[in-house]
C-alpha cells in the first residue's frame, strides 16, 4: 500500500486509557501526579505485556478522540503569545491523524492492566499501541529544542516540558 492517494487506514484500539481527567488534562504527562492512571488492555492482548515491567518507561500511542478544534497548518502554542509555527513543528494535539504519544513510567502490571505515572489524556481515550522506551535507542544526546530554544522564557518553557501546571 504505497499509493499516496489511498485515503483510508483502519486501526482498532487495543484497550482504553483510564485517567482522572474528564474535561481538562495537562499539556504533558506529569510524572509526579499521584492519582491513578492505567492502561486497560483488551483480554486478548494481556500476553503482550510479558517482560514489559522490566522497562522503566513506555511509549503510549492513543487516538485523540475528543478534539473540538479545526485543523490548521500553522498553530500558536498557548505558551508563546501569538507566535505561529508549522503544525509539524509543534506538539499540537490537532493533527491530520489525531494520534497522541506520551512517555510514561511503568509502575505496576496486574494482568491486562498497566499502571503508569501521570498521563496527559482524558479518561476513556482509545489506546492504539504500547512500545518500550529503550534508553540507548530513544535518547539522542545531540537532540535540540528547535525553534523553542530561541524563546526568552527558559523557566516558563521548563514548566511546559515537565508538564507542571502553571499560569501562562
Amino acid at each position: 500500500m504505497n499509493d499516496l492517494d489511498s485515503d483510508s487506514l483502519k486501526f482498532a484500539p487495543i484497550g482504553i486509557i483510564k485517567t482522572p481527567y474528564l474535561d481538562t488534562a495537562p499539556y504533558q504527562p506529569v510524572d509526579t501526579d499521584d492519582q491513578e492512571f492505567f492502561l486497560q488492555l483488551k483480554p486478548e492482548y494481556a500476553g503482550g505485556v510479558k517482560d514489559l515491567d522490566s522497562f522503566t518507561y513506555i511509549y503510549v500511542l492513543y487516538y485523540i478522540d475528543r478534539l473540538k478544534t479545526t485543523l490548521q497548518m500553522e498553530v500558536s502554542p498557548p505558551w508563546i503569545a501569538g507566535q505561529k509555527v508549522g503544525l509539524f513543528a509543534s506538539r499540537s494535539p490537532v493533527r491530520p491523524n489525531p494520534i497522541g504519544l506520551s512517555v510514561v513510567r511503568v509502575k505496576n502490571i496486574l494482568g491486562n492492566r498497566i499502571y503508569t505515572s501521570g498521563l496527559d489524556v482524558f479518561d476513556g481515550t482509545p489506546l492504539l499501541d504500547i512500545k518500550p522506551y529503550i534508553n540507548d535507542l530513544d535518547s539522542k544526546c545531540d537532540a535540540n529544542n528547535g525553534w523553542v530554544q530561541t524563546l526568552d522564557e527558559d523557566e516558563h518553557m521548563a514548566l511546559h516540558i515537565q508538564g507542571i501546571p502553571h499560569d501562562y
